[in-house]
């Protein structure tokens, strides 16, 4: 009988935000250092059909560059990154676009459908969800660099996300680009996810990552700061707080929140059931980033 009620306080406690977010979109950055080396995490699908079962609009946004090394060594084809991005050239592209369209994306629809949640695959060669242009840029030491087929975002085509909203599906996003020419682009999945969410005024855009969000001490999980405004993000750069790759992810969060979208979170995707824990619940077990 306490089991019994004590899922019942659970189901209560959860409730104001059930009531909070019905029909609201949030966007779900959900891939590399999040995945499980098998591929994807069942629990955190089930979080993503939970979501949508009590009426939650999650759109699914996917990386997968474990996946795409482990594919690019098969072929033979040597990872080269500069500034944390691919280097892709027109062979590197080929590998990159089976692997997230047909690998990574195939599988996270298959596995929501088998959950019993309706999915469906937004990718590049059917739909024109991402518009890029080539990204051009400097390397570490301030030389021009050629990144190859390397995407940046030109503007969000949000259409079919909100087709497939409105037909009762979540919309899983493949972070692949299409040119003016109709050439496809690999795309960093952290920014994808942060123009996909400002475009539809997300009530929430969550980045599921391998750390339990923004620390004070990387190895002490217990210096983890629940909350953080914008105007102290300077300050925690300097001190050193947010630093390698987390950088990139604090900047989409705030560039995001810059784009109408009310809060962002960097969660721990390794931790059962964190997408709930961190919705549904009062305290949340992730970084959550405020306005001022």
């Amino acid at each position: 009988m306490k089991e019994a009620i004590a899922k019942t306080e659970v189901l209560i406690e959860a409730l104001p935000y059930i009531q909070k977010f019905k029909n609201r979109i949030v966007v779900i950055k959900y891939g590399g250092s999040a995945m499980a080396e098998a591929g994807v995490d069942e629990g955190i699908l089930k979080d993503i059909a939970f979501m949508r079962a009590v009426g939650m609009c999650p759109v699914v946004v996917h990386g997968g560059g474990k996946h795409i090394s482990k594919a690019m060594e098969k072929e033979g084809i040597a990872p080269n990154f500069v500034k944390g991005l691919r280097v892709t050239d027109e062979r590197t592209m080929q590998v990159v676009e089976d692997v997230l369209a047909n690998v990574v994306n195939a599988q996270l629809v298959k596995k929501l459908e088998e959950l019993g949640c309706p999915a469906e695959s937004l990718v590049a060669r059917h739909t024109h969800t991402i518009c890029v242009d080539k990204l051009k840029g400097t390397d570490e030491n301030g030389n021009p660099f050629d990144w190859g087929f390397v995407g940046k975002v030109r503007r969000i085509n949000p259409r079919r996300i909100f087709e497939t909203i409105m037909n009762g599906a979540v919309p899983v996003v493949a972070p692949i680009g299409r040119d003016r020419s109709g050439h496809a682009y690999n795309v960093n999945a952290d920014i994808a996810a942060s123009e996909i969410a400002g475009c539809l005024s997300a009530e929430k855009l969550v980045f599921l990552t391998n750390v339990p969000g923004l620390m004070r001490d990387p190895q002490d999980p217990k210096t983890l700061i629940s909350s953080v405004h914008m105007s102290e993000i300077p300050n925690l750069v300097k001190e050193g707080i947010i630093k390698g790759g987390m950088i990139p992810k604090v900047e989409a969060c705030l560039e995001a929140m810059k784009n109408n979208v009310k809060t962002t979170h960097i969660v721990g995707g390794d931790i059962p059931h964190s997408l709930l824990l961190e919705i549904f619940t009062d305290r949340g077990i992730g970084t959550q980033f405020l306005s001022d």
